[in-house]
């Protein structure tokens, strides 16, 4: 019952004028930047993260989260129409998508897409209702050395999570613990690893850090290599599902929400690492499994119900343990810090229209995506004629204006310069930079509750070991470092996130 009324609280909020209007930008912007291929979530919602200081909060996240799992739709239509992922999520789509768009099926290919897409959108959103306020509930009896440990776990998830290197990635989650470290000490004030420059005093904004990293570095690598578009199809017609494509749809949609639910929640990029194991599990089970590769209507469904429904269920740990599961969740968290709201289990109790509010909009946002996006295919299909070098001036003016908007500061805009680059020597060394942006946000963090906890011990570090929560969760975290380590399930893991 106690739902139904949260539920109420959070329709009432969402469905103001304001609110839906905030929503409605969201997916059509999330959707636009899936649909092109080079500017993904994080780079949008870094570069739009000053303009959300004039929002109100709930408005502001809102539309931040529209942004994301509406470009988890939109990588789907330049994967299944120019065989060009807009989305790392997208990739397994491509395979068969574009496949059914050659033999003349873009139509079913991007129907099928948004059924799975809205089904487990809102599978998902329901999971989200009902598990989050007692994951919260569990939360609030958290201390430091829990939150400690749970950040150690976080980061090891996403260390495993990772694709590529599993060097490159704890390289990575290090160097980003030690960039949160520049700035002032917690505790004494005193200046570190700032080399007298007074604007690094407060330490390097995230905004910087994840413009540079994602934005410029991308639009980088994407001059490097731009790519020539050739569409399938310039008009898309067919969009109706027959009654036997229904029926080989449906198993793929629950299996795939069903697994993209439970990944959706791991630290690392769970959309991804969804997508992908929805397909290769989809190709062992499925009777049409000969099909896979060319043109397998179950190849599309399976993977786009699996990144959305992992896209929707990352806000979990976000919303009730303050914790990032992937750059965007991190984002959304400096959006929260941003509007002075302490992301943790306190969000709920403390601002339940904000908590509830946001989960209410992603049902309206995902219906909006269904509502909106078929009928403006066509419009989808001429953005993706849009030369790329075209793009990229706009992109670099925007991340500039961001970031000068931040402190009014030449200097920012000079860093954020140098981690694209930086950016782009990580991708050339296949060193991907999420695990650093993570690093990068939850490093003071734990540095925080580590100081907090061996302030209340005593200064005993064995606080870590004799509380049972604490204790299970380094465990935990060791197993999950130790399993991936072995020859065996590391070979595994490199064919897992091999994307050819």
């Amino acid at each position: 019952m106690e739902l139904f009324t949260n539920l109420g609280i959070g329709f009432d909020t969402a469905l103001t004028l304001q609110n839906l209007m905030y929503c409605l930008i969201g997916v059509f912007l999330g959707t636009a930047v899936g649909v092109l291929p080079g500017l993904g979530p994080v780079a949008t919602i870094a570069m739009l993260l000053p303009a959300t200081f004039a929002l109100p909060p709930i408005a502001a996240l809102i539309m931040l989260a529209g942004i994301y799992y509406g470009a988890q739709y939109g990588g789907s239509t330049t994967a299944i129409l120019v065989n060009l992922p807009g989305e790392s999520s997208s990739v397994v789509t491509a395979i068969d998508g574009y496949q059914m768009a050659r033999q003349g099926h873009a139509g079913k290919a991007l129907a099928t897409a948004a059924i799975g897409s809205f089904f487990a959108g809102t599978v998902a959103t329901i999971l989200l209702a009902l598990f989050a306020p007692p994951l919260a509930d569990l939360a609030l009896k958290f201390g430091p050395a829990e939150y400690f440990s749970l950040m150690v776990l976080g980061l090891v998830a996403s260390v495993v999570l990772a694709s590529g290197s599993l060097l490159n990635a704890i390289g990575m989650v290090i160097l980003g613990l030690l960039l949160g470290l520049i700035g002032s000490d917690v505790n004494s004030g005193a200046a570190r690893y700032t080399f007298d420059r007074p604007e690094l005093a407060d330490g390097i904004n995230f905004v910087i850090v994840a413009m540079g990293m994602f934005g410029i570095g991308e639009i980088i690598r994407n001059l490097e290599h731009e790519e020539t578009r050739s569409l399938v199809m310039k008009k898309v017609s067919g969009l109706m599902l027959s009654k036997e494509d229904f029926k080989r749809i449906i198993a793929p949609v629950l299996r795939g929400t069903a697994l993209g639910s439970a990944l959706g929640i791991l630290p690392g990029g769970g959309a991804m690492l969804a997508s992908f194991a929805a397909y290769s599990i989809e190709k062992k089970v499925s009777k049409n499994s000969a099909q896979f590769g060319k043109g397998a209507i179950e190849g599309v469904a399976a993977p786009e119900a699996a990144n959305n429904a992992g896209a929707q269920t990352s806000f979990i740990p976000m919303l009730t343990l303050g914790i990032p599961s992937n750059p965007v969740m991190a984002l959304m968290i400096g959006a929260m810090i941003i509007q002075g709201i302490q992301p943790g289990p306190a969000v709920m109790t403390e601002q339940p229209t904000l908590f509830w509010g946001l989960i209410a909009s992603m049902w309206i946002g995902n219906f909006f995506l269904v509502v909106l996006n078929l009928p403006m295919i066509g419009l989808w299909v001429r953005m993706i004629t849009v030369p790329y070098h075209h793009l990229y001036p706009a992109i670099l003016m925007f991340c500039a204006i961001g970031v000068f908007s931040l402190n009014n500061s030449d200097f920012d805009i000079y860093l954020m310069a140098l981690f694209g680059l930086f950016g782009y020597i990580c991708a050339k060394l296949d060193a991907e930079p999420a695990p650093m942006l993570l690093g990068f946000i939850i490093g003071p963090m734990m540095e925080e509750y580590l100081r907090r906890a061996l302030l209340l011990s005593r200064s005993d570090p064995m606080v870590f070991l004799t509380r049972p929560i604490s204790a299970t969760m380094l465990a935990m975290a060791v197993l999950a470092l130790a399993v991936v380590l072995l020859p065996a399930l590391r070979k595994k893991r490199e064919e897992a996130f091999k994307e050819e």
